[in-house]
């Protein structure tokens, strides 16, 4: 069931709808006062704005993830310098590359040149129990091998960075769809009252700051209380929430008293969704006066866990301070939060960039999955990492180009199999092997949401007369990484 009535939300605004309410209304209003006078008066003013409680109510599945918390690499980090080891690539580097793995299919700014592979410049080792073969860019990853789903067989179909973040994000390139945190905040609320259910945090890497849109966190044709809200990295998290100068608490509480009144008499006579959200969004934004600053203040982090992520200046805007950031808010009832750090775009320089990429990251992920491991919150938090699409296996002058077709991301907790490695790539890493173990967009997406309790093609919204979902037609649950 939808929050409102869509049908009759479509009736309040058509032609005809309008037409009468501009005839009769004056002459309603006249005979409501003769009638009984008590009918015009105030709507009684909400307190407090009810909590969305979700649309899928009970869950589909078993709940194995209350929380997800995404770690966005933008740009595109090279998963054959990450994940995907290949030493037959490295035995071929600056060689032709092989024209029938390439022969037809679409590249980037590669097309129509002449391709030579580029083998991987680092070295990879097997870690933990499981022995999961990881480069040595990333040491501390590495020590969180037997908690991580490694899945090398990713892939995409979007070729350029907007249009790819988009596709990972709301499962098209299409303007205008909702995100799958909003999909997600949609379907099972949020558990926090002082909160936003869906947050986003963003940081700059030393090797560049990847473009990333707030489309990306958009909720499309939802309503638009399920859009994430981009806190600021430094200084105030959220802009305008404190009360201005010289205004004290109680008289902010009296405006938007008045405030939440005014909209109440304007939901009692239309169908928007919108007036609802502005009703629970002036009541959350006035809460937060209060959860905010307390969110932000580290103070009381003990110093250990502050080296543990590698936090230099807690609030910093550094993806360490994001990361730690994003355990609180998981802590205090937030749904979904996307960390994005803006640094992985290696055209160029791959060699001497990717290795400062992966620094800003590895420790601060690594301690992410330690710190949530050890609050017990690991079993319901499903941490996922990873980019937009991967690399080419064929060099760009000194780095690499965009690839579609194969690249890695890992997951953790929220019921995922630990110290597994799922799916595979052929012996150069251009393509994803099909075996059973193939993961598209879509099939991350279903996994995703099964991992929540939500039944992919369940989760749905009428716009346009269509039902849309987050899969659209398509989608396979993963169900070989479920623990």
């Amino acid at each position: 069931m939808h929050p409102f009535d869509l049908h009759e939300y479509e009736l309040s605004i058509n032609r005809r709808t309008f037409l009468g309410r501009t005839a009769y209304g004056l002459g309603g209003l006249a005979l409501a006062c003769l009638l009984d006078p008590k009918l015009l008066r105030a709507a009684e003013t909400p307190q407090t704005a009810a909590r969305w409680k979700g649309i899928v109510q009970p869950t589909h599945f078993p709940m194995r993830a209350k929380r997800v918390i995404h770690l966005c690499m933008a740009g595109g980090p090279s998963h054959l310098e990450s994940f995907d080891y290949k030493p037959k690539l490295k035995e071929l580097h600056d060689k032709p590359f092989p024209e029938s793995f390439t022969r037809g299919q679409q590249l980037a700014q590669l097309q129509n040149t002449k391709l030579k592979a580029r083998g991987p410049f680092c070295e990879f080792r097997k870690r933990g129990r499981s022995g999961q073969e990881i480069s040595e860019l990333f040491p501390n990853i590495g020590g969180i091998a037997d908690d991580m789903c490694i899945i090398r067989s990713m892939h995409t179909e979007q070729i350029n960075h907007d249009p790819a973040h988009a596709f990972m994000n709301a499962g098209t390139q299409i303007k205008g769809r909702p995100s799958m945190g909003s999909w997600l905040l949609y379907g099972l609320g949020a558990e926090t009252d002082e909160l936003p259910g869906f947050v986003v945090l963003t940081s700059k890497g030393k090797s560049g700051a990847q473009p990333v849109s707030a489309r990306q966190w958009s909720a499309g044709f939802l309503p638009s209380r399920f859009e994430g809200i981009l806190f600021q990295s430094n200084g105030d998290a959220v802009h305008y929430v404190g009360n201005p100068e010289g205004i004290c608490q109680s008289t902010q509480r009296q405006v938007v008293e008045e405030i939440q009144r005014l909209n109440g008499l304007l939901a009692g006579e239309r169908a928007d969704p919108e007036i609802h959200t502005r009703i629970a969004q002036y009541e959350m934004a006035f809460r937060m006066q209060t959860s905010v600053p307390e969110l932000t203040d580290f103070s009381r982090e003990p110093q250990h866990l502050l080296e543990l992520y590698g936090v230099k200046h807690p609030g910093d805007g550094s993806f360490a301070s994001n990361c730690l950031m994003a355990r609180r808010l998981a802590e205090r009832g937030v749904r979904f939060i996307q960390v994005y750090h803006r640094a992985w775009d290696h055209h160029n320089e791959i060699e001497k960039d990717m290795p400062v990429s992966a620094r800003d990251v590895d420790q601060a992920s690594a301690a992410l999955i330690q710190d949530l491991k050890q609050r017990g919150m690991l079993d319901d938090t499903l941490v996922l990492w990873g980019g937009e699409f991967g690399r080419t296996p064929m060099g760009q002058g000194s780095g690499r180009d965009h690839h579609i077709l194969a690249f890695s991301v890992w997951m953790a907790g929220g019921g995922v199999q630990g110290g597994l490695t799922w799916g595979s790539t052929d012996e150069l890493g251009y393509r994803y092997v099909e075996d059973g173990q193939q993961m598209h967009v879509h099939d991350l997406h279903a996994t995703l949401l099964y991992l929540c309790g939500i039944d992919h093609t369940r989760l749905t919204y009428r716009f346009q007369g269509r039902d849309f979902r987050l899969t659209d037609v398509a989608g396979n649950i993963a169900k070989g990484i479920v623990a």
